[in-house]
């Protein structure tokens, strides 16, 4: 007779990743309004303009700060220090992607993100248009091994 179910044990050890297919826990920012160098039209070439990110940082290991973990202070810090010395990108779509590849190579934690941007105002009639993005680590690698 078992006295212990080993699915039980794992899901409460602290530091042994989930199985597959497992949810976890997840940072979330919404919000984080910062100014981009963006855009194909001319007069987006003039100056920065304010992008707001939306973001779900997932990992799979409990949160330990000696270890694993995301600090969502330093990654809204990290990413608005990393898109201001970012030069003009022509595309949402590319600025999404390169900060998602950024994200997965920072925090060694991460195991599943998804991203949305969008340009305030950039369209009238409308309450806002972006871009989204939804990637694994399995993703990411791919992603990058294509590069």
């Amino acid at each position: 007779m078992k006295l212990v179910d080993e699915g039980l044990v794992q899901a409460l050890s602290p530091h042994v990743p989930r199985a597959p297919g497992g949810r976890g826990w997840n940072v979330f920012v919404e919000g984080l309004s910062v100014p981009v160098r963006i855009g194909i039209h001319g007069y987006e070439h003039e100056a920065p303009q304010p992008v707001v990110i939306d973001a779900q940082l997932g990992y799979r290991c409990e949160p330990h700060e000696a270890a694993d973990w995301i600090d969502y202070d330093g990654w809204c810090t990290r990413v608005a220090d990393w898109l201001a010395h970012r030069p003009h990108t022509r595309l949402l779509e590319t600025l999404v992607a390169d900060l998602a590849a950024f994200s997965f190579r920072e925090w060694p934690a991460l195991h599943t993100l998804t991203l949305a941007a969008h340009k305030p105002k950039i369209r009238p009639g409308t309450k806002r248009v972006g871009v989204s993005l939804d990637w694994t680590r399995a993703d990411y690698l791919t992603w990058s091994g294509a590069k």
